[in-house]
Formats: C-alpha cells, structure tokens, sequence
C-alpha cells in the first residue's frame, strides 16, 4: 500500500480544485473505480458523508446546499453508481440548485467499445448531459480541474442547476502534471440601465403594486424586503421563495400563490413585479398569476403593467409575458431599481428636491389607497375557503414548530403531509427552512434532504414530516443518520398507503387498486437502525407531538415518529 499523500493523478487534480472552491463535505458511496477521488479527500479536509443508496446522496446534497448555501457535490461510481444519482440531479434540475456530480468513466479510447468491462455504460456522458445543465467527458487532469472551476463560476453566474464531469478511469488516475485553477467568477448578465428606468417610472405610477418572488430571488431577500417595505406592497412566494421575507411581515401572504385569492390579488394589481420564478403549475395547481384570460395570454382591458426580473432570458416570458424583461440577478436589478427609485437601505424613499418627503414611494398619497398591510389582512381573512388549515398535515406541522422552535428546518417529500400541509403551514422567518421540490415532485427526497441540512448545520433543528409511501423510498438512510449521529425527528404520517393516488382512482370511477401497502412499525424500525421510536396516534398529537419532537431534538440520534392516522 502505497503511504504517500502527494500521489499527483486525475483524482487529486480534482480534490484540490474542489477545496480551492470552499468544498469542505461530499456525499457519495466509494466504489471500485471512483477510488482516486477518495485517496485525496482527508488531505484536503473535505469530509466524505456515505449514504446507502447514491439517490439519497443527491438528495443530501441539495439539502445541504438548502442550508449552507454552497453547491451540493456528489461523487459517485462509474455505471449503476451514475444512474442511481439521476433522479435527484434531474430534481436539482427542475428546481434550478446547483449541484455539481463526480463521476468516473471508461478509459480513453473505450467510448462505446461494449467489450464487457465492470460498469460499461453505452454513453454515460451523452445520457446525463440530455436530463442536466450539462455533461463533459474530460480528456485531461488538467481538463478535468478545469470543468470543475467552470461550474463553481457557472453557479455563481447563470441560471444553477446540476452539472456532470466524467473523468476516464486513465485520466483519474495517470498523471496530473498542472497547477489548480484560479477560482474566478463567471459572468453575469449586465444590467440594462433603460429597463431599470422604465421599471422605476411604471412603479412610481402604481397605485396596487404586488410582488411574486421565486427561488431565483432567495439569495436576494434583503433586497425583496427593502422592495415590498418602501412599495407597501403585498409579497406571495412560490415553495421554492418561502421564507424570503419573513412570513410574519404583515406585509407577507406567505408560500400561497395557489390560493384563489392571492391569484385574484395579483390580477387586481395595476404593477406586477415578478422576480425568479417561472409560474409554474406545478405552485399554481391550474391556476393563473397575474391578469390573463388562460396561461401566457394577458387580458389587455386590465391595464397590468408587469415587470420580470430573472438571471435566464427564457425565463422572462415564461407562463405570463412580461412588458419590462430585466435579465440579470435579482439581488443586482433590485439593488439598481430601489437607487433609481430613491430608496435607502432603511427602505425609505428619500425627500423631493425641494426637501419635502415624497407622499410615499409610487407617487400616490397612502389615505387614496388601501394600505398594503391592509390588503394583506383581507386577503387572509377569505383563506378558510382556499385551504384546509385544520387537515392533518397542516396539524402536523404547526406541532412540530411548537416542539422544535421558529427556526426549524423541515424536510418534506411528495407527499399530502408536505404539499397540502407543511408548505403552507410552516411559518418560516428564512429562505431555508423548508426543503422541498414542487416542481419534479419525487418520492424519497425528504430524508437524505434532512439529512444533508442537518450535516450543513448540526446547531439548527432538523424535522423531516412526509407520508408512509414516500418514507419507504428512503428509509435506509435513517441508518446514515444514526451512524453520523444526526439527532433528526423522523415524523411518518401513516395514512396506509398512496392515499392520494386513491382519491385520484375514486375520481375517476377506478376501484381503488395497488395503492392500500402494507407498511413497517416505523417507530420499531427507528430503533432497529440504532435510533429511537415513539408511536402517536392521530388523536393524541396534540398534547404528545411538541413534545416527543423537543426530546427527540435532544439526541444525537434519529427518531422514527409513527403517527397512525384513523387505525
């Protein structure tokens, strides 16, 4: 065995081009041929954390970005290595995280020899370069270094999202005879000085201005809250923006932009200001935003004005066309926007030339119009009939924020529990408390997602709440938790089975089939995996769930929380 650390392959030209980049955790399972990655990470400091299965490794690490804020990283084998990790890349991709996958690949000059090697894979680059940002298969250590700095400035500059680099198995481990590439910062697109200026003047002109922000906007939520605070203008957010301003501003209608009346809102504003988000239905649920007769069509007789922002141009047009299109970092054209509009960082507008304050900051005198506190308020007031906040997983959820504290981090899955309760629910005061992914909607991310949240900030409460069918997904790593430690409440909301599936069955006059499963003791099965288990019944979670949350928070291992709903 070989003793030397300084061993200068492939593998090390990567390693140290990922700890030049601030990499200090990667999630992935060591395999055969992904074992020059490994070698270098001690050296660098950067800690390896084993799921078991390298689904959950995705999952993990967009739970982890989630919380820390860094790119997510993910190495994996060469094969079956590769594939398993796709569900959750093409999740990353759908929800615009960045997340950066390690991957070995044939030797150079093996590229579809189909010659019988351990994990042959036909085009691995060209598959997963069809569901990613991108693919690259590299040539060269040097190369591969390289790719590695592109994207780290990629996710700083553009539209983030999963990217792929395939080292050939020669390259990881022949010889690397360059230096670490600079970490420089890739180009974002320049801010237009006449788009912010003809935004600037439709603002000034509002009278019932709103404002809709996605996740493109989390980075930027000092500047959404400068933004709504000066315009006195109601802010909606879609899942991904929950939590940009915090939702007990009374300025905020929170993470309900599927609620038939902010929909009405948003139509009802003469100045619509759209930042980070494409409108997706998949937060709309068949709804629209903003004054249009059907999806990407605009009633003309409403007089909107809409003004979009978002770092990709495709985007600016994307289920509801915009007539001010500013391409470029919402942190940047707000910052740019709020100048151009005389308002300090205190969110103030600043006085006219002649020293008196301007009557507010749209041009119109706050007793002509309906404050937007006030609009807020009647809004909520018509929620009773847009949502069921007495239904399970809303109950769920509130008890876990009593048990845990405002500042818990709740993992969620594709489950009612999550979409139908806890996005809702949760009251959350930052961009990083839910974890959850509305638009590729895949079963199985809730637990590795807690988990790597939980790695990102071991000091922060961690609760994961999701269904029985989405916890059989991912229970395994309920074993992962337990060996790093990782005091994580668990919460199964035990409904029998698809339950939504067979409502959508009965919908449709399909007698319910395949749906009703047969499912472990989810609190036994905490304990077998070197955790604890607490079983709820439905009746008794409100007096015993806070509780058994605060205890479990208590450990440093998981808990299994089985709450049996109606058996």
């Amino acid at each position: 065995m070989s003793t030397e650390i300084n061993v200068r392959n492939g593998g090390r030209a990567v390693v140290a081009t990922l700890a030049a980049h601030g990499v200090d955790t990667i999630f992935g399972i060591p395999g055969t041929h992904n074992l020059e990655f490994y070698r270098h990470l001690p050296e660098f400091g950067i800690r390896a954390v084993t799921p078991r299965h390298e689904q959950g490794a995705g999952y993990g690490a967009d739970g982890y970005f989630l919380v820390s804020g860094k790119p997510g990283v993910v190495i994996t084998t060469s094969g079956p290595g590769l594939t398993n990790v796709l569900t959750a890349a093409a999740t990353a991709y759908a929800e615009s995280r960045p997340m950066l996958i390690l991957s070995p690949g044939v030797p150079t000059g093996f590229e579809r020899a189909d010659v019988g090697m351990l994990h042959e894979t036909k085009d691995s680059s060209g598959a997963v370069g069809r569901l990613l940002v991108s693919s690259q298969r590299t040539r060269t250590a040097e190369g591969a270094a390289q790719a590695v700095a592109e994207a780290f400035a990629m996710f700083d500059s553009a539209r983030p999202g999963p990217v792929h680099i395939e080292v050939p198995l020669d390259v990881l481990e022949g010889a690397w005879n360059g230096s670490v590439p600079v970490p420089f910062a890739g180009r974002r697109p320049g801010l237009d000085d006449h788009v912010v200026a003809r935004a600037a003047e439709a603002i000034r002109a509002a009278k019932s201005p709103m404002v809709i922000a996605g996740g493109g906007a989390r980075r930027a939520h000092a500047e959404v809250a400068r933004l709504v605070e000066a315009l006195d203008a109601p802010l909606a957010t879609t899942a991904n923006g929950k939590g940009i301003v915090s939702e007990t501003h009374p300025l905020s209608l929170g993470s309900n932009v599927r609620f038939p009346s902010v929909q009405a809102e948003s139509a009802a504003a003469d100045v619509l200001i759209v930042l980070g988000s494409e409108l997706a239905d998949s937060d709309l649920w068949g709804g629209v935003i903003g004054a249009q007769t059907s999806i990407g069509v605009r009633d003309e007789a409403a007089r909107q004005t809409v003004i979009r922002c978002d770092i990709d141009p495709d985007q600016l047009n994307k289920n509801l066309p915009g007539d001010i299109l500013a391409c470029a970092d919402t942190g940047e054209f707000l910052t740019a926007l709020t100048s151009a509009l005389g308002i300090g960082n205190d969110g103030a507008a600043s006085a006219n030339d002649d020293g008196t304050e301007s009557s507010d900051s749209n041009g119109s005198a706050a007793s002509a119009k309906e404050s937007g506190a006030d609009r807020v308020a009647r809004i909520r007031e018509t929620w009773a009939t847009d949502f069921d906040f007495d239904a399970i997983g809303a109950r769920v959820t509130r008890l876990v924020e009593e048990g845990a504290g405002s500042t818990v981090v709740i993992s969620g899955d594709s489950s009612q529990v999550t979409y139908d309760g806890t996005v809702h629910a949760l009251t959350a005061s930052t961009p990083d408390q839910l974890l959850y992914m509305p638009g590729f909607a895949t079963l199985g991310y809730g637990i590795p997602a807690a988990l790597g949240a939980k790695v990102a900030d071991p000091a922060r409460p961690v609760v994961c709440i999701l269904g029985d069918g989405a916890a059989m997904f991912s229970i395994q790593e309920l074993m992962t938790a337990a060996e790093l430690g990782l005091g994580i409440p668990f919460v199964v909301v035990d409904n029998g089975g698809y339950a939504e599936i067979e409502g959508q069955m009965v919908e449709r006059d399909i007698e319910p089939f395949a749906v009703r499963l047969a499912r472990p003791d989810f609190a036994k099965l905490g304990e077998s995996m070197g955790g604890a288990g607490v079983t709820i019944a439905e009746a008794d979670i409100d007096s015993a769930l806070p509780a058994a949350i605060a205890e479990a928070l208590d450990r440093s291992v998981p808990t299994g929380i089985h709450i049996t709903v109606g058996h």
